[in-house]
């Protein structure tokens, strides 16, 4: 175990400290919804979806900001505008990422199945040139463990393409520690270590930047395809009786406000009921309001928060939905080619030293290049035929080098990650053509960090405990393909969108909040 690079932390409690942060905590998170629906057991405010009931709660979140060297938050931030750019121009080259589905179909049923959308489209002809990219790269602080005095580095666990959660949830959650710090709530040891009498918990605008992504993209698709015209509107593209539901109404409903642009919710499983493809080459994607059937609206941007799960895609009809909307004249966020840039294999293909491939989508003389690349930790490919996956076989298989590492399949959200000890009898129980579907990542090691994880507005313990923290820092892109351009793309918006910081104890694996692992945070800038 890492040891820690931090002051002690966090500052003891009285327990009318304790008390009172807690009851604020509450308080706050409910009048400004920092909350999450949960099951129907739950004690807490009742509310019904149609026929189904649900309990309103307060977000997981840690009932103290964690410390995170300010160094390391910035690079975060500065580098960020070039992981877009990179992934967008990843997204625009289907001839490479052909090479890299063609080593996963045969192992992974969903990518070949988001690679045949792709091609059906791509046999019809697509007709919309411009993407959107909300996206989010996640680090973590890694220590070397041999040699603990060493100087923190800033390491990317993973690259997120399709529905990037808690950009809405995160800016709120900093408003709450910096309101449980100004009400008094924490004593002013949060200050140790730091020049500065007040601590230096930023601000974060990822709301704000999100919708204005979201609106950077309305107004690039131009006015409506069809005629007569019909009003324009942003879908949302959601999961059934979604949990998460608050983080995305607060990026809606700014978009609406800030933006005066119509937003609507769709789940998945419903797109096939509620859209159509209208007439003219543009293929203008037409959407029918359940609540209003005789105002139908033209689509000119769909934003997934769903579709990223092969649980999702229950029936040949799912598929038959993807492929709707992939072929209509809407911006998607993201692309079908987007969705599979983000897969695991793409990570590890770019992290692979001696690679050419950041060369090949940034070109040779990128500013921030390099520092980009120094993000990259050790990724290996577990097929049988290259030297690097035979080497990583060993390590996989091998109970003492199989400490330092974890398994990852292609896929997002939490709970699919394989660690440690339990690397070995997974990958022995599984046919060896299968283990190609799968990449092999060096654990970074993060510092020693301790505090309390709030969940439902009750502390999981009463003291605080070990725990690991992950930021990750969203961006927003809006690109054309272009043939004539450089590496085939033309970038339109690229900014930098704001943070999030995740915590879990250091006895989880897994660091999902939506999952039920972690819990939101706040960076104490040191």
């Amino acid at each position: 175990m890492s040891t820690s690079i931090f002051p002690s932390f966090p500052p003891n409690q009285t327990s009318q400290q304790a008390n009172y942060a807690l009851s604020s905590l509450r308080d706050w998170c409910i009048a400004n919804g920092a909350a999450i629906r949960t099951p129907e057991s739950s004690k807490r405010t009742s509310a019904t979806t149609g026929d189904v009931k649900f309990r309103v709660t307060e977000a997981p979140v840690t009932l103290f900001p964690s410390p995170f060297p300010s160094t390391l938050f910035q690079e975060a931030q500065d580098i960020q505008t070039v992981y877009n750019e990179l992934y967008a121009s990843i997204s625009s080259d289907g001839a490479w990422l052909k090479t890299i589905v063609e080593e996963l179909s045969g192992v992974d049923d969903f990518i070949a199945q988001l690679w045949q959308v792709h091609l059906d489209v791509e046999k019809i002809g697509y007709v919309q040139d411009l993407s959107l990219g909300l996206f989010r790269s996640d680090y973590m602080i890694h220590v070397d463990p041999l040699e603990p005095q060493s100087k923190p580095d800033l390491k990317q666990i993973e690259f997120n393409t399709i529905a990037s959660s808690f950009g809405g949830l995160s800016s709120k959650v900093s408003d709450l520690h910096n309101h449980l710090y100004l009400t008094g709530a924490y004593s002013t040891t949060l200050t140790q270590g730091s020049s500065s009498t007040r601590p230096d918990l930023p601000v974060n605008y990822s709301i704000e930047c999100l919708a204005k992504g979201i609106a950077d993209a309305h107004n690039a698709y131009g006015p409506s395809k069809t005629e007569p015209a019909k009003p324009l509107c942003v879908i949302f593209i959601v999961q059934d009786a979604e949990g998460n539901i608050y983080d995305q109404r607060h990026i809606q409903y700014r978009v609406q406000s800030n933006h005066r642009i119509t937003v609507f919710r769709l789940p998945f499983s419903q797109i096939l009921d509620n859209v159509v493809l209208g007439d003219g080459a543009h293929r203008p994607l037409i959407f029918y309001p359940p609540h209003a059937l005789t105002s139908p609206h033209e689509v000119s941007v769909v934003y997934y928060r769903a579709g990223y799960s092969p649980t999702e895609y229950v029936d040949a009809e799912s598929w038959k939905a993807r492929l709707l909307v992939e072929s209509s004249g809407a911006i998607k966020c993201p692309s079908i080619l987007t969705h599979l840039a983000g897969s695991k294999k793409v990570q590890q293909v770019l992290a692979t030293p001696g690679s050419s491939d950041l060369e090949r989508f940034l070109g040779e003389q990128h500013p921030l290049k390099a520092r980009a690349a120094a993000t990259f930790t050790n990724i290996y490919p577990l097929d049988a035929t290259s030297e690097a996956g035979q080497a990583a076989r060993k390590l996989a298989l091998d109970p003492k080098t199989a400490e330092r590492h974890v398994l990852k399949p292609q896929r997002e959200g939490g709970g699919n990650n394989i660690y440690r000890a339990a690397i070995p009898p997974f990958l022995q129980a599984k046919p060896e053509a299968q283990w190609a579907g799968y990449i092999l990542m060096e654990l970074i090691e993060p510092p020693e960090l301790h505090n309390i994880l709030v969940r439902g507005g009750v502390p999981t313990n009463e003291s605080p405990v070990s725990v690991i923290s992950e930021l990750g820092i969203f961006g927003t892109c809006l690109w054309r393909r272009d043939a004539s351009k450089p590496r085939g793309v033309e970038i339109l918006h690229n900014e930098e969108a704001g943070w999030l910081l995740r915590t879990k104890a250091r006895s989880s694996e897994e660091g999902g909040v939506a999952a039920g692992f972690g819990a939101l945070d706040t960076p104490l800038l040191m």
